[in-house]
C-alpha cells in the first residue's frame, strides 16, 4: 500500500499530478482542495497523503494535501453505500473540509446537492450514513464548540477512519492526551492504535 508520496511534481493539471520520486513518475488523482492549497505546479516540490485504490482493471492513487482530506475520502468510501472514489473526490472538489463537516452536523441536504456530480438522494445518503453509523459528526460538533483540541478530534477520526468505533477512539485518544497534553494529531494516532491494538 503506497500511504504517503514525497517529491518532485513533473506534471500538473487541477485533478491529477505525476510526482517524480526517485525517478521513478507516479500518476496521483487529487481533489481541487489539494491542487489550490498546495499551488501545484511543475517543479515544485510536494508531501501528499495517498490512498492506492485496487481494482481489477485498475491500480488508482489518489492524493491529498492533508489528513484531514484523506480522512473524509475514506469515510466517505467505506462508510456510505454507493460511494466510490470518484463521488469522494468530487466531494472535496466542491466544498472545504470544514464545510463539508459543518453541512453533515447539520444535515444540510441542500447544500451538498449542489455540488457537481451529487443528487439529493446522494447528499441525504452521506448525511444520514455518516451521522447514524459512525458517529463522525460527534467528534466535528464538539471540536467546532472547542471541548475537543483540534488535534485529538483530528486523531479521533483517523481512527474512524480505519474502521475503529468512536467511543473507543475517544476513549484511547483521551488516555494519550493525560499523558502528555500537548501531544501533535500523529502521536495521539500512534499511540492510540497501539493502545487499541494491545
Amino acid at each position: 500500500m503506497i500511504a504517503r508520496l514525497r517529491g518532485k511534481v513533473i506534471e500538473a493539471y487541477p485533478n491529477r499530478l505525476v510526482v517524480d520520486v526517485n525517478g521513478v513518475g507516479y500518476e496521483v488523482n487529487i481533489p481541487l482542495s489539494t491542487y489550490d492549497r498546495l499551488n501545484l505546479s511543475e517543479g515544485v516540490d510536494v508531501d501528499l497523503r495517498t490512498h492506492l485504490q485496487i481494482r481489477e482493471t485498475a491500480h488508482t492513487l489518489y492524493g491529498f494535501g492533508s489528513e484531514e482530506e484523506r480522512d473524509v475520502f475514506l469515510m466517505l468510501i467505506d462508510r456510505v453505500s454507493g460511494i466510490g472514489p470518484a463521488i469522494a473526490i468530487a466531494v472535496l472538489s466542491g466544498m472545504p473540509v470544514s464545510r463539508f463537516k459543518s453541512c453533515v452536523v447539520a444535515g444540510d441536504v441542500a447544500e451538498l446537492s449542489r455540488i457537481k456530480g451529487i443528487g439529493k438522494k446522494t447528499a441525504e445518503r452521506i448525511v444520514l450514513e455518516l451521522k447514524d453509523k459512525v458517529g463522525v459528526t460527534d467528534t466535528w460538533q464538539d471540536a467546532a464548540t472547542g471541548s475537543v483540541s483540534a488535534s485529538a478530534a483530528d486523531a479521533e477520526l483517523a481512527l474512524i477512519a480505519l474502521g475503529y468505533k468512536q467511543v473507543d477512539a475517544r476513549k484511547a485518544v483521551r488516555k494519550i492526551l493525560e499523558a502528555d497534553p500537548s501531544s501533535p494529531t500523529e502521536a495521539l494516532v500512534r499511540g492510540a492504535l497501539r493502545s487499541l491494538q494491545g
